[in-house]
């Protein structure tokens, strides 16, 4: 089995709707995502001969993706008000509505799946809300 690794960052804001805690409010984080790749054989020609992937490539698909969170406001569909919607992208601020709670599980999935649906062999992303703390996803 081989494998790469290759990681990104972007920061965000969320808050957690249904959560009795710190999280309920509005806040923000370093998301750091952490992206696997595994494959069982190595590619057999052109440029990507004996390489899971090339590395250029990976790169550029997971920074893709962070880079169209990094400074938005990351809201849970249904969630906000639409009329609060609707003032906040009045005021010029980016928002970015998921349809799913915002939690560092759900967020390591979406890496995932929009990385899978893109042909890549991922195998796990984990997704640091903090620097000691992340939530993984595997398939």
């Amino acid at each position: 089995m081989y494998g790469l690794k290759t990681e990104s960052c972007f920061d965000s804001a969320h808050f957690l709707t249904d959560y009795h805690g710190k999280c309920e409010n509005l806040h923000g984080h370093r998301w750091r995502v952490v992206v696997y790749l595994r494959q069982e054989e190595l590619g057999i020609e052109g440029t990507e001969r004996d390489m899971v992937l090339d590395f250029g490539a990976f790169k550029r698909e997971v920074r893709a993706l962070t880079e169209s969170l990094d400074h938005t406001f990351l809201v849970e569909e249904g969630s906000l008000k639409p009329a609060t919607i609707a003032a906040l992208k009045d005021e010029g601020f980016s928002l970015t509505v998921l349809p799913f709670r915002t939690t560092a599980e759900n967020l390591a999935r979406w890496f995932f799946d929009q990385l899978a649906a893109k042909g890549l062999p991922v195998s796990q992303v984990d997704v640091y809300e903090t620097p000691l703390n992340c939530a993984t996803y595997l398939r």
